[in-house]
């Protein structure tokens, strides 16, 4: 096993994908069940982007949402709940970096490669004090490469405008399926093309489709194969017989 994955007997899994696959769902079950730290990548890019909007930043200045980056105090808390709560210079966001606005905001920063080095830094520490879950977009390919704990989720684009539809009206904004399928979309392709850390999906990973699976379901699969992975780490020589029984891991 790696070194950044071994430093304090810290397990780090890494969960990427692109919007709207539960990434942040099943982050946070899975974190509960392993009774490890969930460390949400993606609110730490999103209190960036809402400290822009707060600040009349250009969240496509690059130099400007940098210093930004260097500059705002960014904290994570559990909750009692079993979540993570964001603090912004010492103030609790709540919903606030949830809203589209920010997610819009959000998606522009994190291709700066100023605020990605800021972001990276505080994720690498705070996973190697305890070990963690980490869900965003390139933990598996930078901020851990090396984890063997590594899952990429899909799901398809349909589906995931429609997850995304329902969670804005519920939070009472009203909007089409069919403008949020457009605005995926155009996020997957500044995802994917950005060229700081851009989202990709590599043969290291295990990749779940998650369009027809419920978020315990999904867990489930990953602990599985957490399990498997740990021991083939712990007894390679195990691992390599074909003989072995996997059935009740």
């Amino acid at each position: 096993m790696s070194e950044s994955n071994t430093q304090n007997d810290a397990t780090i899994v890494a969960i990427d994908g692109p919007a709207g696959v539960g990434k942040s769902t099943v982050a946070q079950q899975l974190a509960k069940r392993l009774r490890l730290p969930m460390i949400d990548t993606g609110a730490m890019y999103r209190t960036v982007a809402l400290k822009a909007l707060l600040t009349d930043t250009d969240p496509d200045d690059g130099e400007a949402v940098s210093k930004i980056a260097e500059s705002i105090e960014l904290e994570l808390r559990a909750d009692p709940e079993g979540g993570v709560e964001v603090y912004l210079d010492g103030e609790a966001v709540g919903q606030r970096i949830r809203t589209p606005e920010v997610s819009e905001a959000a998606s522009r920063v994190s291709v700066h490669s100023g605020v990605r080095r800021c972001m990276v830094e505080l994720q690498r520490r705070a996973a190697l004090r305890s070990g963690g879950v980490l869900e965003g977009r390139d933990i598996g390919t930078v901020v851990f490469p090396e984890t063997p704990f590594k899952f990429f989720l899909t799901a398809r684009a349909q589906v995931r405008a429609e997850r995304r539809h329902r969670d804005l009206v519920a939070a009472g904004r009203g909007t089409s399926v069919d403008d949020v399928l457009k605005e995926i979309l155009q996020r997957d392709r500044r995802d994917s093309e950005r060229s700081d850390s851009p989202l990709r999906l590599d043969e290291s990973y295990f990749e779940i489709d998650s369009s027809d699976l419920k978020p315990p379901e999904i867990v489930e699969r990953m602990v599985g194969t957490i399990r498997r992975r740990q021991q083939e780490l712990a007894d390679p020589a195990e691992s390599d017989d074909p003989d072995r029984d996997l059935s009740e891991e």
